[in-house]
């Protein structure tokens, strides 16, 4: 018996990535029986958080399990003696290599190890499955842009010494495109613990047997160009990168298993074709950190007084989870303001909805330069210096992406990206043969 082993980061958006990309690899290599995800625990996203969800994945799909890791100690202990959720994660990871070890030592006494495919953030895992002469490849949940600034990222470190705070310089990526130090992510601008974790991911990139990609060559042309050519990381040797994508989870059973339809799609009944601009800002993993609870949002206590009875002719409000994938394809939906969360932007191209960029965090500022300025999907949610938007800002563009020649010519793209997403699984796609190679690529090496 031959299995995959998937190691994601214990974040909700790279777990449902990553076991979309089991399915995938399921069906794209016969000799594969199963799939065995390892869950690790981490203080800052519990894995009884997506418990509901896991066991919906494995009543539907009993060929992929799931391995719980116990939780690891932390050498600092108290949480807050932590600089962010970065350093957290990157802690908890390396402290659960050992039972990385055991885990990939019992599933080897029963099975042939095909893969080791692991997420970015899991990046000190690779001497564990490299000590064991497994094939190690790094799922990265994120885009191509993304990718190219994360391997350039350890140049930067030996190029600049002083903070990117306090930088008033653009960075370049060879042969892509220069970005301001300030669209870095956050925890990076003060070079601190997890700036340091990051430029050792960048490096050990280099070390794997191949980058697996959340996107597909037609989205980000000149990227995935750069990656494979190597033009945009001169002289040094990239591994083979597959652009898989785009990976999204089109059936999640509901945030609690159930097959019941949401009350929000019965509002979007109710609406005119392309009138509803729809707005979230993710999964909102940082803020539940920040809170450390699940609990549902007072929306009285921040929003304007009588707000919701005002608006609930003309408007829907949601406190938690919605089934964002049905609610993108609904007609009545026309625009969708974002936070560039990668996995979002991939469901609204999937869709051909065409997006207002509002980015808070991680890598969501990249993102933001690709959708608006590289490919013209999205238009640009204006900012102040202190990253303020507006009011008027906000009416502006909802108003732009409903009615406007500037929202007809972003849609226009959009709708010409969907449909080239709708044919990279077919025979002969871009994301077919990536699949392919990929497999072709782990029967060519040995496993455990």
């Amino acid at each position: 018996m031959e299995t995959i082993v998937l190691y994601p980061a214990p974040f909700v958006g790279h777990l449902i990535s990553m076991i979309e990309l089991g399915k995938l690899l399921l069906t794209h290599s016969p000799s594969i029986s199963s799939i065995t995800i390892i869950i690790p625990d981490s203080p800052i996203c519990r894995s009884s958080t997506y418990s509901s969800y896991v066991s919906f994945i494995s009543s539907s799909f009993p060929s992929i399990t799931f391995v719980f890791h116990p939780p690891v100690p932390l050498l600092l202990g108290d949480l807050s003696k932590y600089d962010d959720v970065e350093q957290i994660t990157y802690e908890t990871l390396r402290s659960n290599n050992t039972n990385v070890l055991k885990s990939l030592e019992s599933i080897a006494q029963s099975s042939t190890i095909s893969a080791f495919i692991l997420d970015f953030f899991c990046y000190s895992a690779v001497e564990v499955s490299q000590s064991l002469n497994i094939p190690t490849y790094f799922f990265f949940a994120s885009g191509a842009f993304v990718l190219a600034f994360f391997l350039n990222l350890p140049i930067y470190d030996r190029t600049y010494t002083d903070s990117y705070r306090n930088l008033r310089v653009s960075l370049e990526i060879p042969g892509l495109f220069s970005f301001p130090t300030s669209s870095m992510i956050e925890c990076m601008l003060d070079r601190g613990e997890s700036y340091k974790e990051f430029v050792k991911l960048g490096e050990t990139f280099l070390k794997s047997d191949g980058i697996i990609v959340n996107t597909f060559e037609s989205l980000e042309i000149r990227a995935v160009k750069g990656l494979k050519q190597g033009t945009c990381l001169p002289g040094a040797k990239i591994p083979h990168v597959y652009c898989v994508g785009p990976l999204i989870a089109k059936n999640r059973g509901g945030e609690g298993g159930g097959e019941s339809r949401h009350e929000c799609l019965s509002w979007l009944d109710s609406q005119p074709s392309r009138s509803v601009v729809y707005l979230c800002f993710g999964s909102g993993d940082k803020a539940k950190v920040l809170s450390r609870s699940l609990v549902e949002p007072d929306l009285d206590s921040f929003l304007p007084e009588g707000f919701l009875e005002r608006t609930k002719d003309r408007g829907h409000v949601v406190k938690m989870w919605v089934p964002q994938i049905d609610v993108l394809g609904h007609g009545s939906v026309g625009g969708f303001v974002t936070h560039c969360g990668w996995n979002s932007t991939l469901e609204a191209v999937c869709a051909g909805v065409p997006m207002v960029a509002w980015p808070l965090y991680a890598e969501q500022r990249f993102n933001k330069i690709l959708i608006v300025e590289e490919i013209g999907i999205a238009l640009p949610m204006d900012e102040t210096e202190d990253r303020f938007v507006s009011s008027s800002e906000i009416e502006r563009r909802v108003k732009q992406i409903i009615s406007s020649e500037e929202g007809d010519v972003v849609r226009e793209r959009v709708l010409d990206l969907k449909s080239k997403a709708e044919v990279v699984f077919s025979e002969g796609g871009s994301s077919e043969e990536a699949l392919n190679l990929l497999v072709k690529s782990w029967k060519d090496g040995h496993g455990l």
